[in-house]
């Protein structure tokens, strides 16, 4: 048991090195003093939801390295709504400055995100534009709900335009044809269409005092635009890179009550078998995909892996060294639940846990653990009921325990079916029973369990049962 422990708790760190992303460069000692630290987050083809696990990842790793800035650098024709809005929320949280640049397209979804930012800039190819709402399948909604959502776009792109030029009008005229866009006595566009704007477009300044329409300036690619903003050499880029593991492991998050439930059985199950096998190796694969995938999701870090790691091990040791005390078990299992919450749930560096806790962040954590936990019960139960009894259940504790020489003392397999004579013999409790421990019954150390209350060791107990785990004791009356 402590060496298929030392295995687990091993495999766990090797695929949790393996597949994470690569590590972001640190900053501090080695960004040189009055630099700007500029991250830079590729959005590119439809925006859908890994494009949000990408960009809240990313904004989550600029506020923990202390970035200055973030640049969109983006080319995408649109995507899902809903995503977009969840994106929008997302850099509202960064505390530093937002930019996009335009590299070709930001087109419907992408003119919202836009928006959003602080500055919008183009390459010299940039067009930004053409945003009303249509449905999933790319086809016009129907008329009313077109209004009610043109009606609550152009509200919300007021509340993050304010203060920010013609941008309300600009994207206003985007999502509404029956918008018409005039400044002064000049016509931008009239009502019946929609607007697309160029990047020369975009930076053409109208009023008085004149001011650009949309761009903040027009760059042949982001390192020149960083050099307008911030001056030549006075920045540093960090360009935010995903890997291929990233890619698959983000289309798995949907799939996390399965995977948890299936993972913790499969473990169970290699804790409760000899040797090392295909359910151990299993069960931590599917694990380590549920961490890898929230952590691709932007939801945690490492961290939560480390704290199941030492759940495990308290676990373990209260398995091997302290059976039957039951506070290391204890303890171990709500941190390994608690890590497995903990990489599910959506917390922003700097913002305490209890303001997460207010904004419902642990509901759907919390959730996808209880269906996992279901799921794993239910399947255990089933497997119990159905599963063949020459197939893996043979190899089982389930059916060895009570006669494995490993769990009873000077007893062999071939003796297991003695046990059953036990049932009314009286003996002394070597361990304590909380519920579970060894007793002494008959010459013999048994593994034993006490359906209420508990026993201290060395007081005497009362055979009254016996399962395929153990035998099940009582405290015995004079």
């Amino acid at each position: 048991m402590g060496k298929k422990a030392v295995i687990i708790i091993t495999l766990l760190a090797v695929f949790s090195g393996v597949t994470g992303a690569e590590p972001a460069p640190e900053v501090g000692a080695e960004t040189p003093a009055g630099k700007s630290v500029v991250y830079v987050i590729p959005v590119r083809e439809a925006i859908n939801t890994p494009t949000l696990y990408i960009i809240r990842r990313g904004l989550k790793e600029a506020i923990e390295h202390k970035a200055d800035a973030v640049v969109l650098d983006m080319d995408t024709p649109g995507g899902a709504l809903n995503v977009t809005f969840d994106i929008m929320e997302a850099l509202g949280k960064f505390p530093g400055q937002t930019l996009t640049y335009v590299n070709k397209e930001a087109l419907s979804a992408g003119a919202f995100i836009s928006a959003t930012t602080g500055e919008i800039w183009f390459s010299p190819e940039g067009v930004i534009g053409a945003a009303a709402p249509v449905a999933a399948d790319g086809k016009d909604i129907d008329v009313t709900m077109k209004q009610k959502v043109v009606s609550y776009l152009k509200a919300r792109v007021r509340s993050v335009s304010e203060d920010k030029g013609y941008r309300g009008q600009v994207i206003s005229a985007m999502i509404d044809a029956d918008y018409e866009l005039k400044i002064d006595d000049k016509v931008i566009k009239a009502k019946g269409e929609l607007l697309s704007l160029t990047a020369s477009e975009a930076n053409t300044s109208y009023g008085e005092p004149p001011q650009a329409l949309l761009a903040a300036g027009i760059a042949r690619d982001i390192p020149s635009l960083l050099a307008k903003k911030f001056g030549a050499g006075n920045f540093e880029v960090r360009q935010f890179q995903v890997t291929w593991s990233e890619t698959l492991a983000q289309y798995l998050t949907r799939f996390s009550p399965i995977l948890l439930g299936v993972g913790l059985l499969c473990l169970f199950i290699e804790f409760k078998t000899p040797g090392f096998g295909i359910f151990g190796i299993s069960g931590i694969a599917l694990l380590v995909v549920v961490f890898l995938g929230n952590y691709v999701a932007g939801f945690s870090g490492h961290e939560p892996l480390l704290v199941f790691a030492i759940g495990l091990v308290l676990l373990v040791i209260e398995v091997i060294f302290f059976p039957g005390i039951a506070v290391l078990a204890l303890l171990g299992t709500v941190l390994m639940l608690g890590s497995l919450v903990w990489a599910m749930t959506d917390l922003w560096p700097g913002v305490p846990v209890t303001i997460a806790w207010s904004g419902d962040a642990f509901l759907v954590p919390l959730r996808n653990l209880g269906l996992g936990l279901a799921l794993a019960i239910g399947l255990g139960l089933a497997l119990a009921r159905y599963l063949p009894r020459g197939l893996i259940w043979d190899k089982m504790v389930i059916g060895s325990t009570i006669g494995g020489s490993a769990q009873y003392s000077g007893s062999s397999p071939e003796a297991a079916a003695g046990f059953a004579s036990l049932v009314g013999a009286r003996g002394v409790a070597v361990t304590a029973l909380r519920p579970g421990g060894q007793v002494e019954v008959a010459g013999r150390r048994l593994e034993a369990k006490v359906e209420v209350g508990s026993i201290d060791a060395g007081e005497a107990v009362l055979v009254v049962g016996r399962t395929d785990f153990g035998l099940v004791v009582e405290k015995a009356t004079s």
